[in-house]
């Protein structure tokens, strides 16, 4: 008679463990400090910038762009410069939570004290995305404290209580752990560091890039995209201002939360299924 090989589900508590493993190997990476603490810096730097070029620039600007300054301001808040970089660090970080492990060779020592497979890559998956929310309501936090300082020096800071200001913050913090556990999912599935990086670059910056938004089927395709929904969410003028162009075939707002909502997901299921299917 053959002993069954089928993983029992971890109790609660042997969970809670899980966590605090997976919480102790990413943070134990010298790597993820560096990212994180560059990705922050750079961001808030990038960020500030904007705002300063602005507030220098403010009294050389015709009558059309301060009537609508206040939607500028929202936008020095978190700049799309800032919000690639942001995309960069977060993927790299979530990617390099998983394939390090295969790198190395130390997910052999794991999946031997750890069968569970499944709810192994869960419990990783927990911690990328609640260290990535911290991350990204950090840096997009600070950002706007920092900028609308900046702009207030010409009386055109906006306070968090803005119409759209808490949607551009909350929507740029999330941005972090979306783009976190797509980075693991397609870890999860290349296994390796180099083209796991090629492929987060090309998937979640430079194809929002490619796709045009001009036919339904394309937009479509663009909108689903994390980077276009982001944009959408953070674009509180939508449509309102006259100096700007309003795409043919835009998501909308719900529409952008839903497509944070599904990459997360999405990529969970991924990195969960492939390592609990695949052999080291």
């Amino acid at each position: 008679m053959t002993a069954s090989t089928t993983a029992l589900p971890l109790p609660a508590a042997r969970f809670t463990d899980l966590l605090a493993a997976e919480w102790i190997k990413l943070r134990s990476l010298r790597s993820i400090h560096w990212a994180l603490g560059a990705g922050a810096l750079g961001i808030i730097a990038f960020n500030t910038n904007a705002a300063r070029a602005d507030y220098v620039n403010f009294p050389h600007y015709g009558r059309v762009v301060r009537t609508h300054f206040l939607s500028w301001a929202l936008r020095d808040a978190f700049t799309q410069g800032a919000a690639m970089m942001l995309v960069l660090a977060a993927s790299s970080i979530g990617a390099i939570s998983i394939v390090g492990e295969y790198t190395t060779g130390l997910v052999r020592t794991t999946f031997a004290a750890v069968p569970d497979r499944r709810a192994l890559m869960t419990a990783k998956v927990v911690v990328v995305a609640a260290v990535m929310t911290v991350y990204g309501a950090f840096t997009a936090g600070a950002s706007f404290v920092l900028t609308q300082a900046v702009l207030d020096g010409r009386g055109q800071g906006v306070s968090i209580g803005h119409p759209g200001a808490l949607r551009v913050v909350v929507a740029s913090a999330l941005l972090a752990p979306a783009c976190a556990l797509a980075g693991l999912g397609l870890g999860a599935l290349i296994r390796h560091s180099a083209t796991t990086t090629v492929f987060n670059v090309f998937v979640l910056l430079f194809l929002p890039t490619f796709v045009t938004d001009r036919y339904h089927w394309t937009a479509c395709v663009r909108n689903a995209l994390p980077f276009n929904a982001w944009y959408r969410l953070v674009d509180v003028e939508y449509g309102h201002q006259p100096f700007t162009l309003t795409p043919r075939y835009q998501t909308t707002v719900t529409g952008g939360w839903i497509v944070f909502g599904a990459w997360a997901l999405a990529a969970a299921v991924v990195a969960v299924v492939a390592v609990d299917r695949r052999d080291v």
